[in-house]
């Protein structure tokens, strides 16, 4: 149990952070799930699910959730996936 004043405060910060960063994570693995399900479907529409996955794959990045080269990554396996 911490006795200062400031990591007291430090604690609740780390709790907050650890749900707000829970929640980015859990949001995207569930659209590269999606993603991956829907790329294999042959009707999707594969600029939209692209653009969409980029888009939840760069906010994790620019907050710090993952570190920008797994960003990267994972990107390119998108692109190739799609067929881009």
């Amino acid at each position: 149990m911490p006795n200062i004043k400031s990591q007291i405060k430090r604690v609740g910060t780390d709790k907050k952070k650890t749900t707000q960063n829970k929640a980015i994570k859990s949001n995207l693995r569930t659209v590269l799930k999606r993603a991956d399900v829907l790329l294999a479907d042959e009707n999707a529409d594969k600029a939209a699910l692209v653009n969409e996955t980029y888009s939840a794959i760069d906010k994790a990045a620019s907050k710090g959730v993952i570190h920008k080269n797994t960003a990267a990554r994972k990107k390119s396996l998108i692109a190739k996936k799609a067929g881009l």
